[in-house]
């Protein structure tokens, strides 16, 4: 049995079961309203690892400018300044394997082309998760790396994280602190650490899962229990 803030009835952590349905979201940068809200459905919840399945067609919350226009067509400027509102959306590509470690500032995303072929990993760099009764919260931190098969690499949006920063959206010493975590995920990385090496590419979800869906109180702000 567990409470409001994940925990079970004797005080330790409460673990999901694979197939349980959760919540994945992200707060707005300075801020404590959530803008990105995604169900997902759990596929291994233990003290080391956990890990999620968003599968395609699933009914998401994602950030828009106030007058709906999406925010990766607003020029860099003003992209960080303008009023911004949620809009309810159904994920379009294929479906995409979440992994975290407790107490990462990252997670690591996977990515298949249509048919299963493997596309990449995605290191996405944020505040590691809060885990609550459902689902985990977190906040982006902009900068990103994806990793092919081939275990080349690279950096992304490296101009998204320098405007956040001019506008103030992070200081610079948090954004040193970003930068710090990101040559860690690169160091695991390049020692072919968990979970790059862990075959996750090859995995699949069970048939039987439908998709969760979107409850009208997603952005409910319950009292967060630690990972």
């Amino acid at each position: 049995m567990t409470d409001l803030d994940g925990k079970t009835a004797d005080g330790g952590a409460a673990r999901w079961a694979p197939g349980d349905h959760i919540l994945w979201r992200y707060r707005e940068n300075a801020g404590e309203r959530f803008h990105i809200c995604r169900p997902v459905t759990v596929v291994q919840d233990t003290p080391s690892l956990l890990a999620v399945w968003m599968a395609p067609g699933t009914e998401c919350v994602k950030p828009v400018l106030a007058d709906g226009t999406p925010v990766h067509r607003e020029p860099l400027a003003t992209r960080y300044t303008k009023p911004r509102a949620v809009s309810r959306s159904h994920w379009a590509g294929t479906g995409v394997l979440k992994l975290a470690h407790p107490g990462e500032p990252w997670s690591v995303w996977l990515f298949w082309d249509h048919g299963w072929q493997f596309k990449n990993w995605y290191v996405n760099l944020e505040e590691p998760l809060a885990r609550w009764a459902g689902g985990v919260d977190s906040e982006d931190h902009f900068l990103d790396i994806s990793v092919r098969p081939d275990r080349s690499w690279r950096w992304h949006d490296e101009d998204e994280f320098a405007q956040a920063v001019r506008v103030g959206l992070m200081d610079p010493e948090k954004a040193a602190g970003v930068r710090a975590a990101g040559r860690a995920a690169l160091g695991v990385i390049e020692a072919w650490g968990a979970p790059f090496s862990d075959g996750w590419q090859h995995w699949r979800p069970d048939p039987s899962w439908g998709v969760p869906s979107l409850p009208d109180d997603w952005d409910r702000t319950p009292a967060h229990a630690s990972s």
